[in-house]
């Protein structure tokens, strides 16, 4: 296939690998912040054919991982009035709560159906005048023009049934959350390529100057992670801290502006929790005053839910890299993608689903 093929070419690929153990004389620590790169890495071995030294951390890149458990709860006690119809993707279905899964509610009789796009959400609530439509709106930066879109629609057409349960955030908090960190052993870091389609690259540049760390925007792709990791191996060996474009067929310094024109219309930024992280100042967006009637958890009052995590699960140490998925002790035993006790074993893009499903096992099993 044109231009996915030719990102997988297995010459190009050690040609690659020969070039960073001649380029890597010392070790370093590399995030990659995109869930889609984390299970490129694993599934393809990418990180165990790295020179010695040279190590990933896999970041909190996965977004449906990081939707806090206190949106799910609020999703699935919407879902449980009457008449409420739940929209979704599907990835968010699994996705455990407190107590259950919208997967689990479907099941029991409630309308939880999955959509393909906010705007199905829309033709849905245009249809069903006599039934509160929500939609589960969940996603880093590059979901949220699609979701503005839908939701300034619902305004023109003047959809008093149409809501949205918003949980946006953004990379660059995590970012310098993370290098805050006292325990922060990140000296590079690989910028999701689709986060930057939409809003390139200049918000990064502050944080590569301040924290003296190499940011590369890189593809997802084996070649794009193998030349993306080359090109940050090699500003660390020079003493250099910049942002550098690897993924340049599909990112701009600049991004999409009218895709940030939207979402600057619709949403403002506002603090945001991050499931098992913790609230990080300005990491996420909510509906603009001008919007609010469309903010589901204010017309259906579920701000004063009380969540709880699993004692057992450690997806906060995960999603920060602090721990790998093998050191958890539920890993493969009592949380498997079929019985997750945490979003990354279940989500697509979750670091956990990514271990299993490339038969990593855990590091001292009992």
């Amino acid at each position: 296939m044109k231009y996915l093929d030719e990102y997988r070419d297995p010459v190009l690929a050690r040609q690659l690998l020969d070039e960073l153990r001649r380029t890597a004389a010392h070790p370093w620590h590399i995030m990659e912040v995109c869930g889609g790169q984390t299970h490129t890495l694993v599934r393809q071995g990418i990180d165990e054919l790295l020179p010695a030294g040279i190590r990933m951390i896999h970041g909190p890149g996965c977004p449906v991982c990081v939707t806090p458990l206190e949106t799910l709860d609020r999703a699935m006690a919407i879902a449980a009035r009457p008449g409420v119809i739940l929209t979704s993707f599907g990835d968010m279905l699994r996705v455990p709560g407190t107590r259950t899964d919208l997967l689990a509610l479907r099941a029991r009789g409630c309308d939880v159906r999955v959509v393909y796009s906010p705007m199905d959400a829309v033709r849905i609530a245009e249809a069903h005048p006599d039934h509160e439509v929500v939609f589960l709106a969940v996603g880093f930066e590059t979901t949220a023009p699609a979701n503005a879109l839908a939701v300034r629609h619902a305004a023109h057409l003047g959809l008093a049934n149409f809501s949205m349960l918003v949980s946006h955030v953004l990379v660059p908090p995590a970012m310098t959350a993370l290098l805050d960190s006292p325990d922060c052993e990140v000296e590079a870091f690989l910028a999701a390529g689709h986060v930057c389609a939409v809003m390139g690259w200049r918000e990064y540049e502050p944080i590569a100057d301040r924290y003296r760390v190499p940011i590369v925007v890189t593809g997802f792709e084996p070649l794009d992670l193998l030349e993306g990791i080359l090109m940050a191996v090699r500003q660390l060996e020079e003493g250099r801290s910049e942002v550098e474009n690897q993924y340049a067929r599909a990112v701009h310094r600049v991004g999409n502006t009218e895709a940030q024109s939207i979402i600057t219309d619709v949403f403002r930024i506002t603090d945001r929790a991050w499931r098992g992280v913790g609230t990080l100042p300005a990491s996420g967006l909510e509906l603009a005053p001008t919007y609010v009637q469309f903010d589901a958890a204010r017309r259906f009052r579920v701000d004063t839910l009380h969540s709880t995590e699993d004692p057992e699960c450690i997806a906060g140490a995960v999603l920060t890299g602090a721990r790998l998925p093998t050191d958890c002790t539920a890993y493969g035993g009592r949380c498997t993608p079929r019985t997750p006790l945490g979003a990354p074993m279940v989500s697509t893009e979750g670091t956990c689903a990514a271990f299993h499903s490339a038969g990593r096992t855990r590091r001292n099993p009992a």
